[in-house]
């Protein structure tokens, strides 16, 4: 998987990583899409929106969104990555 683009969607990318054995889905969280529950993503991206809102986008190998999560701050962006995978805050990239 490659790095993925400066811009998800219209949402700066901020900080980014490609999952793999080392960051284990918690299975605490359950993402519904079109009535069906998804399973774990091949990268997370945590995006700017507006300046002031932060996403947590689920992403397939290509960085498409496959799930999202609005935050009030990178922080708490950060805490629900690490909530959903676990160790990935080791890997975060900055862009």
């Amino acid at each position: 998987m490659n790095q993925p683009p400066m811009v998800i969607g219209s949402a700066r990318v901020l900080r980014w990583s490609v999952l793999d054995e080392g960051q284990r889905p918690t299975g605490g969280w359950g993402h519904i899409v079109g009535g069906n529950l998804q399973g774990p993503v091949a990268g997370l991206a945590i995006c700017e929106c507006g300046g002031e809102t932060v996403y947590l986008f689920g992403c397939d190998a290509e960085w498409n969104v496959v799930t999202d999560t609005w935050h009030e701050t990178l922080e708490k962006a950060l805490r629900q990555a690490e909530f959903e995978y676990e160790g990935v805050t080791a890997t975060w990239k900055m862009t």
